[in-house]
């Protein structure tokens, strides 16, 4: 797949906070690195971010922050992104964009992260809290979030074909199995509110311990697999445990979120060039633990959680 999305530059940055927010016009703005996928970030002064859209499939998503995350927050036992302002067009720059609170941290690294349990078990705590939120008016999951939340089934024939094109290079039989059993039940609940992209990047830690959850442009109602996907990105065997122990969901949630992670596995990996690179060595990882993990539930072993 081609990078279609815009390089946004500071000096445009700059030019765009002049026009609309000359409150702002002497803060210094700097470019976060890494600056995200979906957006271009920037530090605006020393208490705020800007996160301008870096393509158009990502723009609705700003709007949505701005109108959905002041309801989420109070009911939340950590900080979230904080919604300030909603910037237009301008310059040139074709899609809305979004200033947003500062919030220190580092992003969750493992080497970051002083107790994986403790990590896990206060990020278990979190989405169970999103959960709790009532979700009756929420946003349903489509397009703006990409179906996460969604039916699975919505990339199933995506992800059959990265397998395919992986060939003999992964297991077959068992990633099918995989699959097939992910696309094999439905969210029998009413909705629940979804972040959308829990992931160690959206993750911010302070003296080793969970702070803060950013990034709520993927944010929709639905079904919790999604969430889940760190089960196997981030955590290990121990504190997958203290994090499905904790989460208190049905077994089927978790062969849904199995396959939601197997998809974005597959489909970064068959895209990934050079197969010995770090990403493509990293999806590898991540194919094998839920291959383990699947295989221990399947055959009951003694390790079952």
């Amino acid at each position: 797949m081609a990078d279609d999305r815009l390089d946004i530059s500071t000096p445009l940055v700059r030019a765009l906070i002049a026009d609309q927010f000359p409150q702002w016009v002497d803060l210094h703005i700097a470019p976060l690195v890494p600056g995200g996928w979906n957006n271009r970030s920037f530090r605006l002064g020393e208490a705020m971010s800007v996160r301008m859209p870096s393509a158009e499939r990502y723009a609705a998503q700003v709007e949505k922050e701005q109108t959905t995350l002041p309801k989420l927050a109070p009911h939340l036992p950590l900080p979230i992104t904080k919604a300030i302002a909603m910037g237009k067009p301008g310059r040139g720059y074709p899609f809305p964009f979004g200033i947003y609170g500062w919030i220190e941290g580092e992003t969750a690294k493992r080497d970051r992260i002083h107790d994986m349990g403790r990590f896990a078990l206060d990020l278990a705590q979190f989405l169970n809290a999103l959960r709790a939120i009532n979700a009756s008016d929420g946003i349903p999951a489509g397009a703006h979030n990409f179906f996460r939340g969604g039916d699975l089934a919505v990339y199933e024939a995506e992800a059959r074909a990265a397998l395919a094109l992986l060939g003999e290079h992964l297991d077959q039989n068992l990633l099918t199995e995989i699959l097939d059993l992910a696309l094999s039940s439905r969210w029998q609940h009413p909705p629940v509110w979804v972040h959308g992209d829990i992931a160690w990047g959206n993750l911010l830690v302070r003296d080793g311990q969970l702070a803060a959850v950013i990034d709520f442009g993927s944010c929709g109602t639905g079904d919790p697999a999604c969430d889940l996907a760190i089960a196997w990105t981030l955590f290990d065997g121990e504190s997958r445990a203290v994090f499905r122990k904790a989460l208190g969901l049905e077994a089927d949630v978790w062969q849904r979120a199995r396959g939601w992670t197997l998809w974005k596995a597959l489909i970064v990996l068959a895209q990934e060039q050079d197969k010995t690179s770090a990403v493509a060595a990293e999806q590898r990882e991540v194919i094998q633990a839920l291959a383990e993990d699947h295989v221990q539930e399947r055959d009951g072993a003694q390790g079952r959680y």
